[in-house]
């Protein structure tokens, strides 16, 4: 098993009225050249949590953080082709519960958005704010 110590928020890029999921994903994720999603998980706007690639395997969502990172995307992030938080109450309660369940497995360090990462404005919202302290508990 890798050693996994950071997870890595991220959102579709994708207006509120879209609602899509791992299937895709993936197929946007392989049509760029992946072997399948990068994403380790995916929160659709009605809050359900669906498995992207497995987190035994080493993702393909934050150049140069991939290999102790899981990441997550939550469906949604732009309004008139703008970065646009527009995330859902039931989005944000499985985030959290998700964010507890990996806490219980992994050794979480960091919870980072990928805009600390990257030169992105993904996801939406300051994500590292956001989870400041989750994992000082």
């Amino acid at each position: 098993m890798r050693l996994i110590d950071e997870i890595i928020i991220h959102s579709s890029a994708t207006p509120a009225s879209m609602d899509i999921g791992v299937k895709e994903i993936d197929k946007w994720h392989r049509d760029r050249g992946f072997r399948c999603i990068g994403y380790h998980f995916v929160i659709r706007r009605n809050g359900s949590i669906e498995k992207g690639r497995h987190v035994c395997e080493i993702g393909a969502h934050a150049k140069g953080y991939n290999f102790h990172s899981i990441g997550i995307c939550w469906v949604g992030g732009t309004k008139n082709g703008k970065a646009f938080d527009n995330r859902t109450y039931q989005q944000c309660d499985s985030m959290v519960e998700l964010i507890d369940a990996l806490k219980v497995v992994f050794d979480i360090k960091s919870i980072i958005g990928h805009r600390n990462v990257g030169r992105t404005e993904c996801p939406s919202f300051d994500a590292k704010k956001e989870f400041e302290g989750v994992c000082n508990e």
